[in-house]
């Protein structure tokens, strides 16, 4: 199977050992090019991602919850028709606290 990683920069690490694992298993896995991505500017990079998703088979997402570029990859494998596996979400994001906060309140 074909795999596109999509998420935040900060998990480059995860990005790396999902992608050894995948490819372990066979598949053949594409990293996005992240915002920091030196020899790209924002519309290359938007465009990479695209190619990137419609190749896949199935997009895998690595996400802090807070990036709005993973936002956007997600918008695009959803128009796609993309099926998509959370491997990570990070669950302290600013939702949460204010969950708890309300949980405790009452």
């Amino acid at each position: 199977m074909k795999i596109a990683l999509i998420g935040s920069t900060q998990y480059r690490g995860r990005f790396l050992e999902h992608k050894v694992l995948m490819e372990k298993e066979g598949h053949e896995v594409r990293i996005p090019a992240f915002d920091d991505h030196v020899d790209m500017d924002e519309i290359e990079v938007c465009r990479h991602n695209l190619r990137m998703i419609k190749w896949a088979d199935e997009v895998h997402i690595i996400w802090d919850q807070r990036s709005t570029g993973t936002i956007f990859d997600f918008g695009m494998t959803f128009a796609l028709g993309k099926p998509i596996r959370i491997v990570y979400l990070e669950p302290k994001t600013f939702k949460g606290v204010m969950e708890k906060y309300e949980e405790e309140e009452r």
